[in-house]
């Protein structure tokens, strides 16, 4: 996760750099939260070996592509931002009741 995390911060500050220092400077750390998932990996060779599929992207390519799109979509995630979205996190709610 810290990969992912830096990897986003190195990519915002060669596409909109900051006056005030590195975007890796401002994270900071938190005790994980309930259920972390302690790695995030995808193993495809089932999917390589049958059916013959094949990933367009690599994590570098398609980071940066998300970044780029994010960055393209302001008006659209600063609306949502402005219209004042809480942010709260609901899993742990929703895990709740199935049980």
């Amino acid at each position: 996760n810290l990969h992912v995390v830096e990897t986003i911060c190195d990519l915002l500050d060669e596409i909109a750099p900051r006056t005030q220092g590195a975007r890796r400077d401002l994270i900071t750390f938190v005790a994980d939260r309930p259920g972390h998932d302690h790695r995030y990996a995808i193993d495809a060779s089932k999917l390589e070996r049958d059916l013959g599929w094949r990933a367009e992207e690599n994590f570098e390519t398609g980071i940066a592509k998300t970044v780029h799109w994010y960055i393209d979509q302001q008006p659209w995630w600063r609306g949502i931002l402005e219209r004042g979205y809480q942010a709260k996190r609901v899993g742990l709610s929703l895990s709740a009741t199935a049980h």
